[in-house]
Order: C-alpha cells, then structure tokens, then sequence
C-alpha cells in the first residue's frame, strides 16, 4: 500500500473515531480513573463481545457501564443475580391472557441493549445458562417462539473474587461466551481524591 493510501487511511479513522474522544469525555464527568475498564467495554460494544468483569464492591463498576449506555442513548437493564432467580426473570415468559383467551409474550429485562448481570455467580447454572443462547446466537426463545435480539446486544456480567459463600461458579460454557475479562483493581491516591472531591462538592448542606 502506497505511503498516501496509509496517510488517508490513517486520516479517515481518525475523523469516524471521534465520536470515542465524546463518549471518553462524558464518562469521565462521572467516573474518576478505571480507564482500563472503560476502554474495555468499549471495546466490547465496538466489537460485540461480552465482557465479564471482575472486582470487589464499590469500584464504580454499575456506574461505568450504566454510564456508557447512557452516553450514546444504549437500552440498559441492570439485573441483581440472587439463588432465587428463575431463567423467566431474565429472558421472559407466556402470560395467559384472559379477555383473548390466548398466551402472549411478556419479554423480560435481557430484551434491550446493554445488560448488566450483576454478580452473575450468585445464580445457579440453571439462569446463568439462560444467557447462553442470547450471547451466542443473539435471540430469545420463550415457549415455542424465538425472538431476535435487537442491536447491539452487549452483556456485561459482574463478580465478587473475594466472596465464594453462597457462590456457583460459571460453567466452562458460559465462560467461553465472554470475549475476556477486566479485573478492576482499586484507584489510585489522587483518583481517591478526586472522589472525595466530588462527593463533598454534590453534597447538599443540611438545613
């Protein structure tokens, strides 16, 4: 390739990425460092794969991603992962209709753009299982119907790596439906400080 085809190459990437340089910066008006996380799901979303993220409580990670869909106008749903979740609260079930005297749909939280499977491993397989068909083909199946999944179709799932008490780890298929993992690791000094500057600065005074 000629040195003026690279150079006009390079230019026209350039000028269809500045919408990242955007998003970067209205992220940032909320989130103080993770950079790495947040280069991470935008990778992800960029590419379409899933991205199952990893670190202890209060890393801003529900943050992040709520706030990357909200900075490009993404459907997001977050949902809590408990041992008492069934596979039809997440993608959904047949609702029987009496005035039709028929069953109909009811589309459940997985139908948007952006999910947030927060502490994924606190659901048996049996949920977590629910998820593979959506991130593999990108569709829903509820009773004899299947549904496509509009995009982008992005799931970000959360897990603790300290606390194994009530736990069930993923299923080696399930983990082969991530594209990778990003272990959120805690801020540094000034980023701390900046934290602390913000709260103190939203913090209304008590009358």
């Amino acid at each position: 390739m000629a040195e003026q085809d690279i150079m006009a190459l390079n230019a026209s990437i350039k000028m269809e990425s500045q919408f990242i340089d955007r998003m970067l910066a209205e992220i940032r008006q909320v989130v103080v460092g993770q950079q790495e996380m947040v280069e991470g799901i935008l990778i992800g979303l960029l590419t379409g794969g899933h991205i199952l993220v990893e670190g202890v409580p209060g890393l801003a990670k529900t943050l992040t991603i709520a706030s990357v869909a909200q900075s490009i106008s993404l459907g997001f749903q977050r949902v809590q992962f408990t041992p008492d979740l069934l596979p039809t609260d997440l993608i959904g079930t047949m609702v029987f209709n009496p005035k039709s005297g028929e069953f109909a749909p009811k589309k459940g939280p997985i139908f948007t753009n952006i999910v947030l499977a927060d502490e994924i491993n606190r659901a048996p397989a049996k949920v977590q299982s629910a998820l593979l068909e959506a991130m593999a083909e990108r569709q829903v199946t509820i009773g004899e119907q299947t549904y496509k999944l509009d995009p982008p179709f992005l799931v970000l799932a959360t897990q603790n790596p300290l606390e194994q008490e009530g736990t069930y780890p993923l299923p080696e298929a399930q983990m082969d439906r991530f594209m990778f993992k990003i272990n959120v690791t805690y801020p540094s000094k000034s980023e701390e400080m900046e934290i602390l500057n913000r709260m103190g600065q939203n913090r209304k005074p008590q009358i």
